[in-house]
């Protein structure tokens, strides 16, 4: 069904406008044909992996495929806008058609935001600064900094390189805590073991903390998440962990994703997470997906964070990933007493890199007391 649906936008094109192209027939049968085989991309990238999440094409094969899709679901995209415009006209000039100069042109603007799209999906992401107020929060806490990071889906499209670009500009942001809320990866770990070494070197005084995304769930979950321990990062599986200044305590609980149960891995469990956790501490919950922040809120978190919608990727776009999750998609929503932020992601997964309106950000946390 997805290759299905992503087939759609070349059989428009194809249709409204290369065959109304004053073309030789050969040429419109090789245009044709690119179009539905780029429309495949996932289709090819199983046959490179054994699974669509992680094409192992070198990375500028990953970026053309991304580029040439984007560049013909924008085109669709146009053609079906000049088609709205161009019919009333063409119901009274019934003999009136699209000239071919035209239609070269909105070719040329679907390639070149294309081109914009996988740029700012694939750069490293900019810090973005926020500040959350949290009632009842200890003045020793008042000001402390988390840096997120979420969804980096480390893989060909996001090699080491870029991996070591976004730790070296995380650990020059001096975070008291960094927190990875999932997807941290798109391959086996033999496949990836190279691309996630930088990992190894990120720093924070209070430590890495991180739990899994949908993602790790699709290559060796428990392997991943023993590598993950052995790099130094603490993985909150349904756990917490109670930071503590001077005896005053905050906790940072983390639970597992909701697709875990799939492959008979345990599903989140906010009760199994917090368990033990002192009373009288605020809880800041890392969970993958914003669906189940209504339910956080109501068991008395204060912060949630979350990441898993990339933010919706493209501006109009993000109305289908708003109500896939639950209305949250992107930014702070206020959910009674308790804030979820939700992270466009420092990544983006390989199959669908294309990004406008909606940036990558690595996203530096300062909490704040408040006195509600």
């Amino acid at each position: 069904m997805p290759s299905l649906i992503l087939t759609l936008p070349s059989l428009l094109v194809i249709t409204r406008f290369v065959w109304p192209l004053a073309l030789p027939m050969p040429i419109k049968i090789i245009l044709a044909a690119s179009m539905l085989g780029v429309s495949q991309y996932h289709f090819w990238s199983r046959l490179s992996s054994g699974s669509m999440f992680s094409p192992e094409f070198p990375r500028a094969i990953v970026i053309l495929f991304n580029w040439a899709f984007g560049t013909i679901l924008f085109l669709a995209m146009l053609q079906v806008l000049l088609d709205v415009v161009t019919l009333p006209a063409m119901l009274v000039y019934s003999g009136m058609t699209v000239p071919d100069s035209v239609r070269y042109a909105i070719a040329a603007i679907a390639a070149l935001t294309a081109a914009i799209a996988v740029r700012q999906a694939t750069i490293v992401p900019p810090v973005r600064d926020i500040e959350i107020g949290i009632a009842g929060l200890s003045s020793r806490f008042d000001g402390y900094t988390m840096l997120q990071l979420t969804d980096l889906h480390i893989s060909r499209l996001f090699p080491a390189a870029w991996a070591r670009a976004v730790v070296e500009r995380a650990n020059g942001l001096g975070a008291n805590l960094i927190l990875i809320t999932g997807d941290l990866i798109d391959g086996d770990l033999a496949s990836r073991r190279a691309d996630v070494e930088p990992l190894r070197d990120l720093r924070a005084v209070d430590g890495v903390y991180a739990i899994p995304g949908n993602h790790e769930y699709f290559f060796d979950y428990r392997i991943w998440m023993a590598y993950f321990a052995a790099m130094g990062m603490r993985v909150l599986a349904n756990d917490h962990v109670v930071l503590d200044r001077d005896g005053d305590r905050l906790v940072i609980a983390g639970v597992t994703d909701k697709s875990a149960p799939r492959t008979g891995n345990p599903g989140p469990d906010f009760a199994a997470a917090i368990s033990n956790a002192p009373g009288d501490a605020p809880v800041i919950l890392l969970d993958h997906q914003p669906l189940n922040a209504r339910h956080a809120a109501a068991r008395g978190v204060v912060l949630q964070l979350s990441g898993h919608t990339h933010g919706g990727m493209i501006v109009g776009l993000d109305r289908l990933a708003r109500r896939a999750n639950g209305g949250f998609v992107s930014g702070r929503y206020q959910i009674g007493g308790m804030t979820l932020y939700v992270n466009n992601g420092t990544g983006l997964w390989p199959g669908f890199a294309l990004r406008l309106g909606r940036p990558s950000e690595l996203t530096r946390i300062t909490l704040r007391r408040t006195s509600v």
